[in-house]
C-alpha cells in the first residue's frame, strides 16, 4: 500500500516546522547569531510527489510571499524543468524542501546568506524519512549537494554538476539524484561558460521529469 500524507505523519511534522523559531530563539553560536527578523518557514513536503526540489533557502521575495520560487530564479527553474506554474506548485508532482526553511538575511553586498545552520540538523532527516516515494532529487547548489550526495560530491559545484551523469545513473540508494547549479540570474555567467549544461543535462532532466509527473 502506498503511504499517504496522513499516515506518514507528515502533516503533524509540517505543523512543527511552520511553528519553528529555533534560528531566532536558540541560534547556533549563541544569541548574537539570532535571525534578525521573524522566521517564516517555507516548505512544501509531500508524501506523494515523485520529484523533490532541494534548494538552498528562501530569498526576500519568497520570504514575503511564503511560496517557494516566486522570483526570477523560479521562472528559470521552471524553464529548466519544462513545466508551468500549475505543475510546479502541484504537491502531487513536486515536493519543494530547501536546506534552510527561512530567509537567512543578506550579506554586506546584498547577496543572500547561506542557509541557517540550525535547520537541516533539526528537520531534514525527519522530512526525508516521510517521503519514501521519491524517485528523483534535484540537488540545487552546494549545500543541498553536500547533504544529498555526501562523498560523491566534487570539490567544487562545477565539478559536481559536470559529473551529473555518473551521479544520476547511480541509483544504489533507490532514489536518483541530479545536481544542479542554483537558477539565480547571478549564475548566468556560469551557464555561458558551461554550455554542456543546457545542451546535455537539461534534455535529460526534462525527459525524466515529464516521465515522473505525466500520470499525476
Amino acid at each position: 500500500m502506498t503511504k499517504t500524507a496522513s499516515d506518514s505523519g507528515l502533516p503533524a511534522l509540517l505543523a512543527e516546522i511552520y511553528a519553528c523559531r529555533i534560528c531566532r530563539d536558540a541560534p547556533a553560536g549563541g544569541p548574537e547569531n539570532a535571525l534578525p527578523h521573524e522566521p517564516r518557514p517555507v516548505c512544501v513536503a509531500s508524501a506523494s510527489a515523485p520529484v523533490l526540489i532541494a534548494g538552498q533557502a528562501p530569498g526576500t521575495r519568497v520570504h514575503q510571499s511564503g511560496r517557494p520560487f516566486t522570483d526570477p530564479s523560479g521562472d528559470r527553474l521552471r524553464d529548466w524543468l519544462g513545466v508551468d506554474d500549475a505543475q510546479f506548485y502541484d504537491p502531487s508532482k513536486f515536493a519543494i524542501v530547501p536546506m534552510g526553511f527561512c530567509f537567512p538575511g543578506q550579506d554586506a553586498k546584498g547577496g543572500d546568506l547561506p542557509p541557517r545552520r540550525e535547520c537541516a540538523p533539526a528537520w531534514r532527516a525527519q522530512v526525508m524519512a516521510r517521503m519514501p516515494q521519491l524517485r528523483l532529487v534535484l540537488a540545487i547548489g552546494q549545500y543541498a549537494q553536500a547533504w544529498h550526495l555526501g562523498p560523491a560530491r566534487g570539490k567544487t559545484l562545477t565539478e559536481t554538476v559536470a559529473n551529473w551523469r555518473r551521479i544520476f545513473e547511480d541509483t544504489s540508494s533507490g532514489t536518483a539524484v541530479l545536481p544542479l547549479p542554483h537558477p539565480s540570474w547571478r549564475n548566468s555567467g556560469w551557464l555561458r561558460r558551461n554550455p554542456w549544461f543546457e545542451e546535455e543535462l537539461l534534455p535529460v532532466l526534462r525527459t525524466r521529469v515529464a516521465e515522473l509527473i505525466s500520470d499525476r
